[in-house]
């Protein structure tokens, strides 16, 4: 049974979950729903996804959504190991993931801005005015909270957790951005140690780019 990711190349809970695919080692198809052509409100689309939203993940013979959902199912039936067997420290790394995948990403979501800009006098600078008003604080709050963990290469430790499949699509899009994080050493070490990772490699945007 083949395993069929729905999802958008600069998608950042897309990106999380083909991190985490690449890292469990489980050989998936891309299908890809054009979010800028409104392809997630259509009709097939909205059968898979009720919310109109990506990634969808059809894998064991299930149809799953939400790209934490399918972390934790991905951790739990493939081992991976991505949050300590300690509930106190687990909690940590959680609230670091959540940082950015709960609080950051949503206001920073293609409909919300798209609602939120639509009638300012130039939208495009609005946007991103818009992304950084949001992204630098949650990077910042995030940056802070690291002073928790001895981080040795990655955000909790010696291994990827969830917070480091959390944090490199946020700083992905920080860069799309041109949001300041140079006074934030601590993420940048955690984004080299992931940069040299082959599953984050494979998953990057750039290497799924549409051509033109």
């Amino acid at each position: 049974m083949s395993t069929v990711l729905y999802d958008y190349w600069r998608s950042s809970a897309s990106y999380r979950v083909r991190i985490a695919l690449h890292l469990a080692g489980v050989p998936f198809e891309r299908v890809t729903v054009d979010l800028l052509a409104g392809a997630h409100k259509a009709p097939d689309h909205l059968a898979r996804h009720p919310q109109g939203l990506v990634p969808v993940l059809d894998i064991d013979g299930h149809r799953l959504t939400q790209s934490l959902a399918i972390l934790d199912y991905l951790n739990d039936t493939r081992g991976m190991g991505l949050l300590p067997e300690d509930p106190a420290h687990a909690a940590q790394v959680r609230a670091l993931a959540h940082t950015v995948a709960v609080d950051v990403h949503p206001v920073c979501n293609l409909s919300v801005v798209r609602h939120a800009t639509r009638a300012a006098p130039d939208p495009a600078q609005a946007t991103k005015a818009w992304m950084q008003r949001f992204i630098r604080p949650g990077l910042a709050a995030f940056e802070a909270q690291l002073a928790a963990f001895s981080q040795t290469p990655f955000a909790c430790g010696e291994t990827l957790s969830l917070a480091d499949i959390c944090l490199i699509p946020q700083l992905y899009n920080a860069a799309r951005w041109e949001v300041d994080t140079r006074d934030l050493p601590r993420i940048h070490a955690v984004a080299t140690a992931c940069a040299a990772h082959p599953a984050f490699a494979a998953a990057h945007p750039d290497q799924l780019r549409p051509a033109g």
